[in-house]
């Protein structure tokens, strides 16, 4: 029975991975054909696609928004709905379930997400309109990352990536406060008052144990719509609505309604969802953009956060706590090989630039946004792979002097 259990729990994190690491790959290949369509003579026709009006109406209610923007605030709402998913589950039962799990990895993803905002502040803090995008480096974009880390193969311990998923859950939750406390509009109190009562509705269903996915997609639609119109971000809907399905109480077949839902929802989200976001998102055109363009304070505080900031400080943070001894190496993991996976979580790219969408409206911030998400990436990646790629020792082992 316990042997059952064991591969059950081990065959779930390698779907998990392979699916992550091949969406990581399809997302690579949906921000080239951006950048492609934004520097070919396809590069109207992609704007034009993007502001394509989409209208829905019910009676009165009317909601209009261009085709980007449909995909920012709708098809985001289900990203943000796994991720609630995923967070519940390891927060429950997962990697985050017991201080000893959640402390390396919190701590690392803290330290992420301060120093990358410090380095964006103290770069920006003469341009009082740039500042309000200090929380775009302190993301870090899991499936990217496990993209890249899928082309090293079994040089990469699976102990690694659990880290760095982690690591990430805990950044994505850092994220959902950012954006609940610091990216809001002006509020409707007659929105947030409906929205409040969705969530009760929807912790009814919960505490009635309804094991349905149904009755809270339903809910979760009309609370999507409550928040789009309060001046909250309706992405944090899909949180609310992860937060409510239920974990611990299973259907009649023994399956919790957070594991049937979280694996529908993967492959689409991994498959659909974030592509679609990255050929949104991603394109900027580089004519007349110089590499002096990379020096302006905008991009270099995002660049310098995502790669520096990063890097410095989630190795550091995990470093010191180790060497202090209040956690322990991930298993089968060196020094080089942690150090390599510091430098991957600056691959902000799609939350980045979803964060970045979020603090600027204005068309003149587009283009050094994008530059600075997508040169801090890009060097993070790069960075991360080769030191995995040349890391000390056999693939998957740590080294006898560094394993203390």
């Amino acid at each position: 029975m316990i042997d059952k259990a064991f591969r059950k729990a081990t065959d779930g994190i390698s779907d998990f991975f392979r699916l992550e690491s091949a969406g990581g790959l399809l997302l690579m290949a949906a921000a080239v054909l951006a950048l492609i369509c934004s520097n070919s003579p396809l590069r109207h026709a992609y704007d034009d696609l993007l502001r394509i009006p989409v209208e829905v109406r019910f009676g009165s209610l009317i909601i209009a928004k261009p085709l980007l923007l449909w995909i920012n605030d709708g098809l985001m709402a289900i990203f943000f709905l796994l991720v609630g998913l995923e967070v519940k589950r390891e927060v429950i039962e997962g990697e985050l379930s017991t201080p000893a799990q959640v402390v390396l990895p919190v701590v690392a993803g803290v330290g992420g997400m301060v120093v990358p905002a410090l380095i964006y502040f103290l770069v920006n803090r003469g341009n009082v309109g740039a500042l309000n995008g200090w929380a775009i480096p302190t993301a870090t974009d899991i499936a990217f990352a496990l993209g890249i880390l899928s082309l090293l193969g079994n040089r990469v311990p699976v102990s690694l990536k659990i880290f760095l998923t982690a690591v990430a859950i805990a950044d994505d939750l850092g994220a959902i406060v950012i954006i609940a406390l610091f990216y809001t509009a002006d509020l409707s109190i007659a929105m947030l008052l409906s929205a409040a009562l969705a969530i009760v509705v929807l912790i009814a269903l919960n505490l009635l144990k309804i094991t349905r996915i149904g009755p809270y997609v339903i809910v979760g639609v009309i609370l999507w719509i409550f928040v789009l119109k309060s001046g909250v971000h309706a992405t944090l809907a899909g949180v609310a609505i992860a937060f409510a399905v239920p974990l611990k109480t299973k259907d009649a077949q023994g399956q919790a309604p957070l594991h049937r839902l979280e694996d529908s929802l993967h492959p689409w989200v991994a498959f659909g969802v974030l592509p679609i976001f990255a050929f949104a998102n991603a394109g900027v055109s580089f004519a007349g953009v110089t590499l002096t363009a990379l020096t302006e304070p905008l991009p270099l505080g995002i660049a310098e956060g995502l790669f520096v900031g990063k890097l410095v400080s989630v190795f550091g943070a995990s470093a010191t706590l180790i060497k202090l001894h209040l956690a322990r190496l991930p298993e089968g993991v060196s020094w080089r090989q942690l150090l390599g996976v510091s430098a991957l979580c600056g691959v902000g790219f799609t939350m980045s630039l979803f964060i970045g969408s979020l603090a600027f409206e204005g068309p003149h911030y587009f283009t050094p946004l994008r530059l600075g998400v997508i040169a801090g990436s890009v060097l993070s990646g790069v960075t991360g792979y080769l030191l995995l790629r040349f890391a000390a020792g056999r693939p998957g082992t740590t080294p006898p002097h560094e394993a203390n």
